[in-house]
């Protein structure tokens, strides 16, 4: 098993908070002889006539000293488990979950947000703090 992101039990909490229902602490994502694990999946009922709404959570805490090689770092992932996802749960929406302050900080810069519409990067942005949800990215 990986080791949890420093921000890993925030966001859980979060989207606990938000009334999502944790399937997994360490979702297991499998395609063909590659395993993988990402940080978190979960389950949301919408409405009676809608369904239930699936995803699969990545937690990137953006601590090092670069935040572009930590980008670099999260996107690679975060396309990996999309592609497999794509195949074995085409339900499931895959999240790169960060804090509100990275967000800000270097998020919105216009060569990441190039990088992250050409790539449809889905995000979650968090108060660490609070264990709040921010903001829903598609």
């Amino acid at each position: 098993m990986p080791a949890k992101d420093t921000y890993h039990d925030a966001v859980k909490n979060a989207l606990i908070k938000e009334g999502w229902k944790i399937m997994a602490d360490s979702y297991p994502i499998k395609y063909e002889e590659v395993k993988l694990f990402a940080d978190l999946a979960g389950e949301k009922t919408l409405s009676a006539t809608k369904g239930e709404k699936q995803i699969v959570i990545e937690v990137k805490s953006f601590n090092s000293p670069s935040p572009m090689r930590d980008f670099e770092t999260a996107l690679g992932q975060y396309l990996i488990y999309q592609t497999f996802l794509s195949i074995t749960h085409t339900d499931y929406k895959i999240y790169l979950a960060i804090s509100h302050r990275i967000y800000e900080k270097f998020f919105t810069q216009i060569a990441i947000q190039l990088i992250l519409k050409k790539y449809k990067v889905l995000l979650l942005t968090v108060d660490i703090t609070k264990e709040e949800i921010i903001r829903w990215i598609n």
